[in-house]
């Protein structure tokens, strides 16, 4: 693992070669991670769990970034005392090339036909 954690506070996160599609896909088909997975994308910068604003109680929440952290979607590190989020793109378009990109069109369109503004 190559993370910039404090000591005692690093997660697990898979290596990208344990990364499977399967998880991905599970992780991305729950509307609030796809929401998560979308901010990230757009904003292209590491995040704040209390950036994002949910409308599900902090402990889903905490479970909805623990998914996408086990399946290999994000990466999370603590800096200082802040958990920071960031989507792990590079490994999954070397893994999977272009599914990311089709996934948050697919996203973006679904939002735009059925006007939920997200």
């Amino acid at each position: 693992m190559t993370e910039t954690a404090t000591a005692g506070r690093a997660l697990p996160h898979p290596e990208r070669e344990e990364i499977r599609l399967e998880a991905v896909l599970h992780a991305l088909s729950d509307p609030m991670r796809l929401q998560i997975v979308r901010e990230l994308a757009a904003r292209e910068a590491e995040l704040t769990c209390s950036q994002f604003e949910l409308p599900v109680t902090k402990s889903t929440t905490t479970h909805h970034f623990r998914v996408l952290r086990e399946s290999g979607v994000v990466r999370q590190v603590y800096r200082g005392t802040a958990k920071m989020n960031g989507l792990r793109r590079d490994d999954l378009d070397s893994l999977f090339p272009g599914l990311l990109d089709s996934l948050l069109a697919a996203a973006d369109r679904q939002s735009v036909r059925l006007g939920d503004g997200a």
